[in-house]
């Protein structure tokens, strides 16, 4: 670390102990004689206040304790790209211990060089590199202009994750000295980008995968800077809390893979705005806090034009509790894996073999494949399972008296395909019990936290044999609290004044006799 400051010190991405921070003021802070930056913590419990000190605001944080005064001789400033480098991979401060003299013939004169060979063969190895990680290298900088190009003019891949970067314009330093870049990752530097300066033509003309998670970006400056990414195939936007709020248009056209997991402001109506990109066959929306979809341009038992190449989908860690969701799925046109682990509906028993009946395309579920064997016997199984609800709405063997009614077909879209598949269900082998349907086994629950006065009442519908850990589980992603923490109990209207304790977290609500309308008390 230098005593010496860069000249655009505020807003400079700074290490300091290993932790990192953005400067947000650099001067006095009287009456402590001396400069001093005042910086921002990305973590706000390391810092110790919102930027002002003795009644005087000397800089704003986002958090009230996000803010510390340090000495400019503790903050790690960086490096530029090619000294971290040559760092990582060509041992640029290490020892020629071969010890070679040679002659080396400068305009006239002949002069004796040692070491010689050993410094050509690591500028042969920096030329002939093509797939570079630099992740967690301080790197803060393009550096001399041109000296990329002319050490290492062949790299494709670059990962430039968790750095020191702070503009948009730094990176661009970078990459068009790098023709041949296909991939770069980004992730975890706070990037500031301009709103004027356009990024010059050429840049990223080869560049096909970009990673962009974590660092701050919104939907707006993505299209903003979408037209220099020509021929991007994939796009990774997880962690930004980023709301899509207009449609690609005339860009990312040629996306194949976008990922917006971990951004809970993202809704249903927002993913309209992206179901038009013409060749996007994977789509990752875990964590955003989904519960339902619906596709108006298509009626039951038709396909939407809405993602017309969407073949894998992976929605984990959302809020889906309703089997409409999965009926919306198989309007897909080309939807052929689906992911949707720990949501309320993958609770229920047999959960996976009634999604599996209920999109017909599908091959691959959960990163399992399914086979045909196991994809007839789920079909049969919902087939016999509904059985006595599809006669009691209506249903027939008789083609001629069959008429389900509209709630029925509603509700289970395929199931009169499956009748034409199998055959329609004898009264034998009917079930009287149907214990895989969802509806009746999903409980209404008020959320209530005691300790916590501001915070206002949830009402979520949870499956009965949900375990309490699960439950924890789903509360620690809602209210931003450790699993550890959490303390579960619950109220009954039938028990006035009584307060229940879910104290195994391995027990389900069913077995702490949890119903309809109970009331979910959570401290911490």
């Amino acid at each position: 670390m230098s005593d010496i400051l860069p000249l655009d010190v505020i807003g400079r991405r700074v290490d300091i102990n290993g932790e990192f921070a953005t400067v947000r003021f650099c001067g006095d802070v009287p009456p402590v004689t001396g400069l001093w930056l005042g910086i921002e913590w990305d973590n706000p419990e390391r810092g110790k206040h919102d930027g002002s000190y003795e009644g005087t605001m000397y800089f704003k944080c986002s958090h009230p304790t996000g803010g510390s005064f340090v000495r400019p001789n503790k903050a790690n400033f960086g490096v530029d790209f090619l000294t971290a480098l040559k760092k990582r991979y060509a041992l640029e401060d290490g020892s020629d211990d071969d010890g070679i003299s040679c002659s080396l013939i400068v305009g006239s004169k002949q002069v004796q060089t040692v070491g010689f060979e050993s410094i050509t063969k690591k500028q042969s190895h920096l030329r002939a590199l093509q797939n570079i990680s630099l992740w967690k290298c301080a790197v803060s900088c393009a550096g001399e202009q041109g000296r990329i190009a002319e050490t290492c003019p062949n790299i494709r891949v670059v990962n430039l994750s968790k750095n020191l970067l702070s503009s948009w314009n730094e990176v661009i330093l970078i990459a068009e000295q790098l023709n041949n870049l296909e991939s770069l990752d980004l992730s975890e530097n706070k990037l500031q980008f301009p709103s004027d300066s356009p990024t010059p033509s050429g840049t990223f003309s080869n560049l096909k995968i970009l990673v962009l998670n974590k660092i701050g970006i919104t939907w707006a400056e993505v299209l903003r800077f979408a037209a220099s990414w020509p021929v991007l195939e994939e796009l990774y936007l997880k962690s930004n809390s980023i709301s899509i709020s207009e449609r690609p248009v005339n860009v990312l056209q040629k996306l194949t893979l976008l990922d917006l997991s971990s951004n809970p402001a993202i809704d249903e109506s927002q993913l309209y705005l992206i179901a038009y990109l013409p060749r996007l066959a994977h789509l990752f929306i875990s964590e955003i806090g989904l519960s339902s979809i619906h596709f108006p341009d298509a009626g039951i038992g038709c396909k939407t034009s809405m993602f017309p190449s969407l073949q894998y989908l992976v929605v984990n860690d959302n809020q889906i509790s309703e089997w409409s969701f999965i009926n919306e799925l198989d309007k897909l046109q080309s939807l052929q894996s689906l992911s949707c682990t720990r949501n309320p509906l993958c609770e229920v028993d047999k959960a996976e073999d009634i999604i599996i009946a209920k999109i017909a395309q599908l091959k691959t579920l959960n990163r399992c494949q399914i086979f045909p064997e196991e994809r007839r016997g789920a079909e049969l199984d919902y087939r016999r399972t509904f059985g006595i609800e599809w006669k009691r709405a209506g249903g027939h063997p008789d083609p001629d008296k069959n008429r389900p009614n509209a709630e029925f077909i509603s509700a289970h879209p395929r199931y009169q395909l499956l009748c034409c598949k199998y055959g329609a269900p004898e009264d034998e082998e009917l079930k009287t019990e149907q214990p895989f349907m969802l509806k009746n086994q999903l409980l209404t629950l008020k959320i209530k936290c005691s300790n916590q006065h501001e915070q206002k009442v949830l009402e979520k519908q949870l499956p009965d044999s949900m375990t309490v850990q699960k439950v924890k589980g789903l509360l620690s992603r809602l209210l931003k609290v450790p699993v550890s923490e959490l303390l579960l109990s619950y109220e009954s209207p039938k028990m006035p004044g009584k307060e229940i304790e879910l104290g195994n977290d391995l027990q389900s609500l069913q077995f702490y006799s949890v119903e309809n309308g109970d009331c979910l008390l959570v401290r911490w």
